[in-house]
């Protein structure tokens, strides 16, 4: 059976993390969402490997990873490396796995060496792509080396900003021991089949989530054992049963822009001079879109199922787009996905339904409807088929999703019924 893996996460220690974030707390909120396995985020940060060297326990059966409020954990974290190849600054994030709390306290030893590991849980090192994932290696062979949010501008393997044109040209000769991708929020994977490159790599999401309610906006079906080693097998082999996605457009680098002077724009690149802000004529940022244009070589072809989940033609996993849960019970309600009104309401759904996950992706209309309503039934599905606007995100600009006006729509002063 597939299970469900959240392995882009943060600790407390994390710059413009939550301090919410805890142990205690993530355990909770993986049963809320449906997680099988989450990673633990940070274990180079010093206080942090200690609080998991004292309330991890071995997983039993589950070689390789560990336990903590009935829910597994596998060492995970992200690192920053910067620096210079090929004449320019190179700012890329990588996570990295560990088979087990030694040696991921062996890593936090040799990457100390680059940078300060306490001043952040995601820490800054003066050391290339490729060396740090020879130094990894190195440590364990068995360790794990994935490029995260590969297309971001800023900190992505492919970013506009300060990335590489290929793996090869970031990895050198260490490119074949890397396997995956983290696609990152604003791109699915039918947007990456079009790259020659990736056709052979695994292509990974998660949720890089911040705060507890962002965990499962993107996850990955893994088949296979619930092991260390079966999870770095399904990763090696394409082992993956689908991915949860964002919608790509809802990403904050969908679309290239300008923050600060509000300017978006659909990519364009038959036109350079479009690259350039109309206002204050200095350069866009190059968002997600722009950059899988110019790297793909052919178009991918998609096909849409009844079921929600997208398939490509040539056997490469499907996926699903969604839009989190509080997301759409608050788009229904009129209020903000912090009040109390959408909290209580998705307590319920998720209560009574399994899962957020179950409740997004396999949940009936009569099921949702006798939990929550038939706006908010009515909402998921619709979601689920795709049939949602989003204004895209750009340039750190979340996009805005709004769901279609129906003829059905919600009165002005509608109240959900449990309220």
């Amino acid at each position: 059976m597939a299970y469900f893996a959240d392995l882009h996460l943060h600790s407390p220690y994390a710059y413009a993390t939550s301090k919410s974030l805890t142990l205690e707390n993530l355990a909770a909120w993986a049963g809320l969402k449906g997680l099988d396995l989450l990673a633990t985020g940070d274990f180079t940060h010093p206080v942090w490997i200690g609080e998991l060297q004292e309330k991890l326990k071995p997983a039993g059966e589950a070689e390789g990873l560990y336990q903590f409020g009935g829910v597994n954990f596998v060492l995970g974290t992200e690192v920053s490396c910067v620096y210079r190849q090929a004449g320019s600054h190179r700012r890329i994030h990588i996570l990295l796995f560990a088979p087990s709390l030694e040696t991921a306290a062996r890593l936090a030893e040799a990457l100390a060496v680059y940078g300060k590991l306490d001043l952040d849980g995601r820490p800054t090192l003066g050391i290339s792509a490729r060396d740090l994932a020879e130094l990894v290696l190195g440590v364990d062979s068995e360790c794990l080396v994935i490029p995260a949010h590969a297309w971001t501008p800023w900190y992505g393997l492919f970013g506009s900003r300060s990335g590489f044109d290929s793996l090869s040209e970031c990895f050198l000769d260490m490119t074949p021991a890397i396997r995956a991708i983290e696609t990152g929020l604003s791109s699915d994977p039918a947007m990456n089949w079009g790259v020659d490159e990736l056709s052979d790599i695994t292509i990974l999401s998660f949720s890089d989530a911040h705060s507890l309610p962002k965990l499962a906006r993107e996850a990955t079906a893994f088949d296979g054992p619930l092991t260390f080693s079966g999870l770095t097998n399904a990763i090696a082999m394409n082992g993956v049963a689908f991915t949860v996605e964002f919608y790509p457009e809802e990403g904050k680098y969908h679309y290239d822009g300008h923050r600060k002077c509000g300017v978006s724009r659909a990519p364009d690149l038959s036109d350079p001079g479009f690259e350039t802000c109309p206002v204050c004529r200095r350069p866009l940022t190059l968002g997600v879109l722009h950059r899988i244009k110019a790297l793909s070589r052919r178009n991918a072809e998609a096909h849409f199922g009844e079921d929600g989940f997208i398939h490509s033609p040539d056997g490469r996993p499907p996926f699903i787009r969604l839009v989190p849960l509080q997301e759409l019970i608050a788009q229904v309600l009129g209020r903000g996905v912090g009040t109390r009104a959408v909290q209580t309401t998705y307590m319920k759904v998720v209560q009574e339904l399994g899962s957020e996950l179950d409740a997004l992706i396999s949940g009936s209309f009569q099921d949702l409807e006798t939990t929550a309503g038939s706006a908010i039934a009515d909402a998921v599905l619709r979601s689920r088929a795709g049939e949602i606007q989003v204004e895209p995100g750009y340039d750190g600009v979340f996009g805005k999703v709004s769901l279609p006006n129906r003829d059905s729509a919600l009165s002005p002063d509608f109240q959900p019924e449990l309220l």
